[in-house]
């Protein structure tokens, strides 16, 4: 009996012995409850960090998504089922949104969400589908969070920072970075014309993302996040922006009028690959509109009778044209009701002509 009560007790010590051994060279014993282990503290944040936190805090109360239900469909924003969603943002204290056109397009009621979770109803102000951009309106008074900065898009530097803060895939206030990737790109839209010095960025945009803001590095709105390049459909690394500086000059028209108008001459202009076909660099004339300004100007398009190209506009106040969104670029600016001077070359002999601009769409 001493003796099996020896053992037992030598083998009680060898495996207190044991425990106590592993606890003190950190080895872990099976049937040992394992512990929580001790937070590592880090230092602080860095620069960098703190200052796109900043950002993303000061901008994202004031960006919200937006879903459209199609005319025809009882669902709302729900892609695939005649609806739409996106994204918008603040533009004013008088309850005034921005988002793209193509988001709004469906014709039905709109509704948004902002940051908060709250949704509301909002009216249709205006939209200019040359632009792919529409003001929306909150119908019921509320506490809107403040208006995003605007910067400008004229200073824009290719390598800057650049943020945008959207609903991708309908999760919503998600923010991505990149960098401004290039400038002065020329994006078609479906009113048929094209954006001049729209805005490349590497910043993730993906499907729900139209509409949102893209900003710099200072959380000021450089641009309206619009479309991307991808087989797929989703971000590749090529995504678009509507520069703030056309924006800034289409919203207060679609809130004062409810839309904006299309400034044009009254000219049918070649395509680009018949100019680069015939080497020529400017807009080739192919006819002119009866009784339109180009006509009574004494521009003259394309003899379909011989095929000899007329008229070949190559600037505008001085500055050259080597493609058609030069010319409506420079005409958009200008505006419809004032008179520019074009520099028309036929033949051998260049002459300037004063032309004025007409909204196209009410001619």
């Amino acid at each position: 009996m001493n003796r099996r009560y020896a053992i037992a007790a030598a083998a009680f010590v060898a495996l207190l012995l044991a425990v106590t051994a592993a606890k003190i060279l950190h080895v872990p014993v099976p049937w040992t409850a394992p512990s929580a282990r001790a937070v590592e503290q880090r230092g602080p944040l860095s620069e960098g960090e703190k200052a796109t936190i900043d950002i993303f805090e000061r901008v994202s109360p004031s960006v919200v998504q937006v879903a459209a239900k199609s005319a025809a469909s009882p669902l709302m924003g729900e892609e695939g089922q005649g609806g739409s969603s996106g994204t918008g943002f603040v533009w004013d204290r008088d309850g005034h949104l921005v988002t793209n056109n193509h988001v709004v397009a469906s014709g039905g009621e709109i509704a948004v969400r902002f940051a908060s979770g709250e949704v509301a109803e909002v009216d249709l102000v205006g939209t200019a589908p040359n632009y792919d951009l529409a003001v929306l309106r909150i119908r019921s008074v509320r506490q809107l969070p403040a208006p995003i900065a605007l910067g400008s898009s004229s200073d824009l530097k290719v390598g800057q920072s650049a943020f945008a803060i959207g609903n991708p895939f309908g999760l919503d206030q998600s923010m991505t970075s990149g960098i401004i990737s290039a400038l002065k790109r020329r994006l078609p839209t479906h009113g048929g014309r094209e954006i001049a010095n729209v805005i490349q960025t590497d910043a993730a945009i993906n499907p729900g993302n139209s509409g949102g803001p893209l900003l710099d590095s200072a959380g000021r709105l450089i641009g309206v996040t619009t479309a991307i390049i991808s087989p797929s459909g989703s971000n590749a690394g090529i995504g678009f922006a509507v520069p703030v500086d056309v924006v800034n000059r289409i919203v207060p028209e679609l809130i004062r009028n409810g839309r904006v108008p299309t400034p044009g001459i009254g000219i049918v202009a070649a395509g680009e690959d018949v100019s680069t076909r015939l080497g020529v660099e400017g807009v080739i004339v192919v006819r002119t509109a009866p009784g339109s300004p180009a006509e009574r100007a004494g521009i003259r398009g394309v003899n379909f009778s011989t095929g000899a190209v007329g008229d070949i506009i190559t600037a505008v106040e001085g500055k050259p044209v080597r493609r058609l969104s030069d010319l409506t670029d420079a005409l958009e600016q200008a505006g419809a009701g004032k008179t520019v001077r074009l520099t028309v070359k036929r033949g051998s002999d260049t002459r300037d002509v004063n032309i004025g601009i007409i909204d196209i769409d009410r001619s």
